[in-house]
């Protein structure tokens, strides 16, 4: 007999299970279930077509081959069947049964299985908020909302957008609204910082002064709490405490969790992070069901917990290891590091691995180091810095995570690709310092900066760098009772604008390559600061003037890394 496979959402995982199955075994019978009429998509997408970068919503919708995924398409092309729109009510699995509804006439019925996946994807998380509901208010999750927005927006019904979360998907929206249509935009969390969960405060602050350059505006720490506005006429105005300002859209993105109430309501197990807990294979408690996507648990391969990960890339994987092992197979999914990349304006960002602030509720003993280089050879001309951060665990010299800013994202993405093929392993600070990275000037430095990152890990760790970060560097700069001498070892031509604005304040130059002959001009009574472009030179005055027995601190990324924190190095003159 034929197997048959009922499976519940279409949107990513749900598809690719399918169709992975009918190339194994073509006798299959499979019937995908979704609750929306539109399915198939790439729902990361969204933000690119309110954007005008996806011109039409359909490409979110179609193939590389420009085919609509649609009921015929899946139909004639992959031999599944889609009900669309139905809806899942309930699971009965001792009798192997799924009882559907459908949407627009409630009309009822029941799919037997011999094997069920579930792919029910996440939710939008609701904040306790009033005038959640008012008119102009929309979660950005599918493609009708998508379709509500551009349409508000592109007819010129929109002047000032807010949007409720600066996680990736709230700082895309906020991208999208503000770049292209010119709209003025408040991007509103509960945290003290952008991207929470994903960087580490310091780079989260770059990244802010970058969105604020850009012109959004931030309210960071300054949840909202009032939505205003009437039935008739939509969303007003947002209120938190302390100020109000008028709106004519709200988008909500505070975040997902995964949709796990069908599977809760018929007993199968639930992690603590919500996804539902499935083994290595992405079986259920019950082996005849089958889970991946938004909705499971996922095992970091760094920690060993479960953590829940929304990624249309994870949810496509997972997929198709559920095919594989529906026809028979023992394919395995064995967990995730946790890649992420985005693009905020001109910047990627991008991250893999965990963040120190994730390494120290992990139970690590976390280190981390700052590096700032060009991303290609330093005289090709298409060069630009990139900001790495490199989190390694200090007993152990385990390297953990990666975070990181570049102009250029396809740089920055073959950096956090290629740890991320490591991290399973365990690599050390020695292993990536010597990791083989493919070399030619348009694409890479001799040393690369992923070996550079490892290198200043190895010498911090052994004692021969010590080092003082922008935020600090900048807390010192800018108080008149600290007893420090700020050391520029960079050229003149550099230094001088700094050295005249900043002499009085402590501010001094001597090149690294003369330091060894003008010793007796540095003073010792003093904490001593070294600082370069990107910290190099620096350390090389450090180790100099270590040897003569004057220990310094070394500005982690340079004063690079100062500027893109944001601060202004050489303040203003008084009114």
């Amino acid at each position: 007999m034929a197997l048959k496979v009922v499976i519940i959402g279409a949107v990513a995982a749900g598809p690719k299970a399918g169709s992975r199955l009918k190339r194994l075994d073509p006798s299959a019978e499979v019937v995908m279930v979704d609750r929306d009429e539109i399915f198939a998509y790439g729902g990361c997408g969204i933000p690119y077509y309110v954007s005008g970068d996806v011109a039409e919503l359909n490409g979110l919708r179609t193939t590389s081959f420009h085919m609509v995924r649609d009921r015929d398409f899946f139909r004639g092309a992959k031999g599944l069947d889609v009900l669309a729109p139905w809806e899942a009510l309930s699971l009965d699995r001792k009798r192997k049964e799924v009882l559907i509804r459908q949407v627009q006439t409630g009309q009822e019925r029941r799919l037997g299985y011999d094997k069920l996946v579930l792919a029910t994807g996440s939710e939008p998380v609701r904040p306790p908020l009033e005038g959640l509901d008012l008119p102009g208010v929309w979660p950005v999750t599918n493609l009708h909302q998508a379709r509500a927005v551009k349409t508000a927006v592109s007819r010129g019904r929109v002047e000032r957008a807010a949007v409720i979360g600066a996680g990736p998907t709230g700082l895309e929206m906020a991208e999208a609204l503000g770049d292209l249509w010119g709209l003025e935009v408040h991007v509103f969390e509960q945290t003290d910082q952008v991207l929470p969960g994903l960087l580490d405060q310091d780079l989260a602050h770059c990244v802010a002064h970058h969105l604020e350059e850009q012109g959004l505006h931030l309210h960071l720490g300054q949840p909202l709490t009032r939505i205003s506005g009437s039935p008739e006429k939509g969303v007003r105005s947002v209120a938190w405490d302390g100020g109000e300002v008028e709106v004519d859209l709200v988008i909500l993105a505070a975040g997902v969790r995964p949709n796990n109430t069908l599977a809760r309501e018929a007993g199968l197990e639930i992690a603590a992070c919500g996804g539902l807990r499935v083994n290595r294979h992405l079986q259920t408690s019950d082996p005849d069901i089958f889970a991946g996507g938004d909705c499971v648990a996922n095992r970091c391969l760094i920690t060993g917990r479960e953590i829940c990960l929304a990624s249309g890339s994870l949810a496509n994987r997972q997929g198709r290891v559920i095919g594989t092992n529906l026809a028979g197979g023992l394919a395995s999914f064995e967990g995730v590091v946790g890649s992420w990349i985005m693009k905020l304006f001109d910047t990627a960002v991008a991250k893999v691995g965990l963040s120190q602030a994730r390494a120290i509720e992990a139970g690590f003993d976390p280190v981390s180091a700052l590096v700032v280089a060009s991303d290609r050879a330093h005289f090709y001309p298409s060069q630009d810095l990139m900001y790495l951060k490199l989190v390694v665990d200090r007993p152990t010299r385990r390297v953990l995570g990666l975070q990181g800013l570049a102009g250029a994202g396809d740089a920055l993405a073959a950096r956090i690709n290629a740890l991320a093929a490591l991290l399973p392993h365990q690599p050390t600070v020695d292993e990536l310092s010597n990791l083989e990275i493919a070399y030619a000037p348009p694409f890479a430095q001799a040393m690369d900066i992923l070996n550079a990152a490892a290198n200043t890990l190895d010498n911090l760790l052994a004692g021969r760098l010590r080092t003082i970060s922008p935020q600090e560097f900048t807390r010192l700069l800018h108080d008149p009772g600290a007893d420090v001498v700020f050391l520029d070892v960079r050229g003149l031509q550099n230094a001088k604008p700094y050295l005249e604005a900043l002499g009085q304040r402590g501010w001094r130059h001597l090149p690294q390559e003369s330091l060894a002959e003008r010793l007796d001009e540095i003073p010792r009574d003093k904490t001593l600061i070294t600082m370069c472009n990107a910290g190099s030179r620096s350390y090389e005055a450090q180790v100099t003037l270590r040897a003569a027995g004057i220990e310094t601190l070394n500005l982690d990324g340079g004063l690079a890394a100062v500027k893109k924190w944001g601060e202004p190095i050489i303040p203003p003159e008084p009114d």
